[in-house]
């Protein structure tokens, strides 16, 4: 039977921004602070259950209070009001070098962390060798912290928190910092604990990996809750969020582009020169009916509408798109150079459509990009994030590629 290990109880932070920028302006203003500082409520009235066994994780955009809240579970902030209840042992790793003293040695450092975390001096000499073993750092574990490299207070860190038996184990964004192996060997270790039963509070900004290994996801917007439950159901909610953010930054890009572009075309024409150049001025999606899509399902059919603008003439260019994550990884491309088009001269603006049949991508939220090459493959110009597409699955799987899977029970017992 699972029980509440974490108990979050209407908790909410402020924190003071002062707009003094030096000493003497602090003097000087002494007695009128009021009036020269801000209050910030990095989290306003969060309440929450974790029972024990689950892995919950915690998403949100930047600055929406996610971490915040982790290093108040993890008693390294305090609230302004409300409580935080923990039951069981806790280990954290929330900060890059968090709790490392830098004139200390790796080995001064296992153990002074091993303490804080509750562990007896012969407890950690139990457990020495496995911490060193899975950092990889051995040739340096007599070597001062502070001559360490980012990866190498990762692995040590990481090490020290998951071999102190911990109940309850919190990681922050952290674990981004180590290579890929290592991040491999993390991720491992994550599933032994889930398989042990252990509770796992982390935050992540990859909503695969929350996908992956969470059973919960608590979504934080501003200092609120604005979702917490199926990690499918929450991370929907977050990709609208994201969605809202992605439009105002690509409205504001496109809006930018667009003056620099004026100011280009003004500063040409007033110097009489004229400069060979193409633009990308839109990328448009359309169903197979010719109507404005925004929203997929996997195997469906994407029409894409490029239109490009030529101040002068062009000729041998070539046209492309691609399918871009929110991280800006590249899921696929192709270009009419590729599908043995030829683009005739341009000058003014032209339509160029591609044809994606038969889509099958994951469930997530991505932007289209088109660009425009010269013969020799470099790009005149290339409008970044310049449509959304969000594709909905129905939640058999996980991932940027869609398969249709499907699995059966052998009759036989091997």
């Amino acid at each position: 039977m699972s029980t509440t290990v974490v108990r979050v109880d209407n908790i909410s932070k402020r924190f003071i921004i002062r707009k003094e920028k030096s000493l003497k302006e602090r003097l000087v203003n002494f007695g009128r602070s009021n009036l020269h500082k801000d209050d910030f409520w990095a989290l306003r009235d969060v309440d929450l259950d974790i029972t024990s066994g689950s892995t919950v994780g915690l998403v949100g955009p930047n600055g929406s209070g996610k971490s915040t809240l982790l290093k108040m579970i993890g008693g390294i902030l305090q609230p302004t009001s409300g409580s935080v209840s923990i039951r069981g042992r806790l280990a954290a790793l929330l900060e890059l070098g968090a709790g490392f003293h830098p004139d200390l040695t790796g080995r001064e450092n296992v153990y002074l962390n091993a303490s804080i975390l509750g562990l007896s001096r012969q407890q950690t000499d139990k457990y020495f060798d496995a911490i060193v073993d899975f950092s990889g750092i051995e040739k340096f574990i007599d070597t001062q912290v502070k001559f360490y490299s980012s990866g190498m207070y990762v692995r040590l860190a990481f090490a020290v928190a998951v071999h102190v038996d911990p109940d309850i184990l919190l990681v922050d964004e952290v674990l981004a910092v180590g290579d890929e192996p290592f991040q491999r060997k993390c991720m491992d270790r994550i599933r032994q604990f889930q398989a042990d039963g252990r509770t796992i509070i982390f935050v992540s900004h990859s909503l695969d990996q929350v996908a992956d290994l969470c059973d919960r996801a608590v979504v934080l917007e501003s200092g609120l809750v604005i979702a917490d439950g199926e990690p499918r159901e929450a991370l929907r909610t977050l990709r609208d969020e994201f969605d809202l953010i992605r439009q105002e930054d690509v409205e504001r890009e496109h809006a930018r582009l667009a003056e620099e572009h004026e100011r280009e075309a003004e500063k040409a024409e007033e110097e009489a020169k004229v400069i060979e150049r193409v633009v990308v001025e839109s990328v448009e999606l359309f169903d197979d009916q010719g109507s404005p899509v925004s929203l997929l399902q996997p195997g469906d059919n994407l029409n894409v509408a490029i239109t490009v603008n030529a101040t002068t003439p062009v000729t041998g260019a070539y046209v492309g798109t691609g399918i871009d994550t929110a991280l800006g990884v590249n899921v696929f491309g192709t270009n009419t150079k590729l599908l043995g088009v030829t683009v005739p001269p341009l000058n003014g603006r032209h339509r160029i459509d591609f044809r994606l049949p038969d889509l099958h991508i994951g469930e997530g939220t991505y932007s289209l990009h088109g660009s425009v090459s010269d013969a020799a493959g470099a790009e005149f110009h290339r409008l970044r994030d310049a449509v959304s597409l969000r594709v909905e699955a129905d939640g058999r799987s996980i991932g940027v590629t869609w398969v249709d899977a499907q699995a059966s029970m052998a009759d036989a017992r091997l």
